[in-house]
This record gives structure tokens, sequence and C-alpha cells, in this order.
């Protein structure tokens, strides 16, 4: 049966009245273009600190975001109380394109990708060169998942005053990886902190390493206003006690780059890593790559690299180090 006649108008229509009040669903998103920008320095269960202006004002993400993820790095749009008062709620309307991204997944066979960090230039793979014992392979998987994300590895070797780092850094040398080594004296009377300083200038540097490593400890050097807690290694199993819960953007004094402190990690998977980006790493090798077969692993028998490095046009040694690299996505850290 027809409501209404064949030459309806708008008076004809009957339109039932919103009984909630509120407006109707739409599709279309607001601009927000005069949002401000800051970058995110911590997130808190779900509370996300934002720097803007010099002003750290606390956030939510919008529901408009959806499901897209906000991390520590991430430069973001925020709307409304940017005052930074206490008890005060903004929220986070866009995510900026990112110029890089960290990630890792829990083991090799998780499929689930976690980001760490977001828009980082360097990665400072921090290990101790005895208690803990260093963990060569984990070393390789932090390099690994640097070249798949486009940062500059820097190696920081602590507690020198323990054992030598002569033989670690022998394993690394054929990698170009640059590095700095320092023992808790040094930490102490600021010298080896001014070394790592050096390193950190005017870029945005992710601190990654084990539990009880002296990461943290090396970041309350870095940035002596800003104490985090630290741990001690457990006598028992080597291990130390994780005492960052969360990542934390800090800037250096001076405002002459930022530091982002991670907690301790006691695995990288890497299942998300494309093994044949991590040639990249390599501009020695990738020339010669041409030659190879379809989907070369460059670690098979009709790799033409061998061919290359037999001619003299690199070094044996960075073919180990590359093959090596390329094999941790199928090792295990502990093996």
């Amino acid at each position: 049966m027809r409501r209404y006649g064949k030459h309806t108008d708008e008076d004809d229509v009957r339109v039932r009245p919103n009984r909630k009040g509120n407006r109707p669903r739409t599709h279309i998103r607001p601009k927000h273009e005069d949002a401000s920008e800051g970058m995110v320095l911590t997130v808190d269960r779900g509370r996300l600190h934002v720097l803007i202006e010099g002003r750290t004002i606390v956030a939510m993400k919008a529901r408009e975001l959806g499901r897209k993820g906000v991390v520590v790095g991430d430069r973001v749009a925020v709307v409304g109380d940017l005052s930074g008062a206490k008890d005060t709620l903004a929220r986070v309307v866009r995510v900026e394109e990112r110029s890089s991204v960290l990630r890792r997944t829990a083991d090799d066979d998780d499929p689930f990708e976690r980001v760490v960090v977001a828009n980082a230039e360097q990665l400072a793979i921090v290990t101790a060169l005895a208690d803990p014992e260093p963990r060569p392979r984990l070393i390789d998987r932090c390099l690994v998942a640097a070249f798949d994300a486009g940062l500059e590895p820097l190696l920081v070797l602590t507690k020198s005053d323990l054992a030598p780092a002569d033989g670690l850094l022998e394993t690394y040398r054929t990698l170009g990886v640059p590095y700095v080594v320092t023992n808790r004296e040094e930490l102490a009377d600021g010298e080896a902190a001014d070394r790592v300083r050096e390193r950190l200038t005017d870029r945005i540097t992710v601190f990654v390493g084990h539990s009880g490593v002296g990461k943290t400890t090396l970041v309350n050097a870095l940035v002596p206003e800003r104490k985090r807690a630290t741990g001690r290694v457990n006598a028992v199993t080597g291990r130390g006690r994780h005492t960052t819960t969360s990542a934390l953007a800090l800037p250096l004094p001076d405002d002459k780059g930022w530091v982002i402190d991670t907690p301790g990690v006691r695995s990288f998977g890497l299942h998300h890593v494309d093994p044949t980006r991590v040639i990249h790493a390599f501009p020695d090798l990738e020339a010669g790559t041409d030659d190879c077969p379809r989907a070369c692993s460059h670690d098979e028998p009709d790799c033409a690299l061998d061919q290359w490095v037999a001619e003299g046009h690199a070094d044996p040694a960075r073919l180990y180090s590359l093959r090596r690299l390329l094999a941790t996505r199928e090792r295990r850290e502990g093996d």
C-alpha cells in the first residue's frame, strides 16, 4: 500500500523526531584544521602524554581514529584543553605520517606486530659485557630490525669494568656498526654519558636491551633531571628485573636530541621482517645481487654473491655477516 501519492513534496513526508536529541550519524569526519601538533612522550593505560609547545598535556585517542594505534614518538594532532592543567583531557584526532617504525614480534612464529616506537632515527642496542652475559643472537636480531626499519644502529657496551669488550666488538667489526664502551666508574663521573651523548646529538634515538644491562642507568646519566627506577640482576637466573614498564621519550639537555627508554626485552621476534630488505644494509654486496636467481635467499649454491666476493668486490667477512644476520630469523636468541 502506497503511503503517499505520486506527486509528493517535502510537506507530505513524515519525519520522525530524534528521541535521543543527538546529531544523526554521518561518515563525514571533521578535518580539525585548527588542531595543534605535538609529540607523544609516553602511553600509560590509554592516556597519551603529548608535548605541545613546551607543555605536556594528557589526551585520549579520538573514536574516529578507530583501531589505529598511537605510540611513543608519533607526531599527532590534538584538540581540546591544551593548557596542561591538572585533570584536563584533550583528544588526539590525527596521527601524522611516520618517517620510520621500529617493530618486533613476541617470537618468529607470532604474526602479531608490536610497534615499539615511531619516527626514531637511531637504534641504540645496549648490551652488558657481564652480569648478565651478552647474547649476540639478540644483538643480531636488533640489527636486522634496525636495518629493516631504516634506523642507524649504535652498539652501546656497558660494564666493561667486569669484562673486556674486544671479543664482542670483533664479532661486529665487519658490519661497521659504531659503538661506545662504558663502565660504572665513567658513568658515575659523567665521562661515559658525554661519549654516548656525542652519538645522540640532534637525533631521536631509541634504547633497546635486556633487563639488567644498565640501559635505564645510562639514560639517567644522559638526562639526570629525569631519574627513572633501576633494578639489580638476579644472582640465580642472571636476568634483570623489569623496572621500566613503559617507553618514555626524554629530551637531552639543551634540546640537542631525544632518547627513548624502553622496557627490557627477553626476545625480539622477526616474523614481520622481509629478508630481502636486509641486503640494503650492505651496499658493497647489494650490487652483486643482479645475477642472483629469482627469490635468492643469498645463502644457496647458485647465489651470485659468492662469485662477487671471489672477484674481490667485497670482503668475505661481510658476506658471512650478511648470512649470519639473515639466519637470525630462523634461530632463537638462546641458540
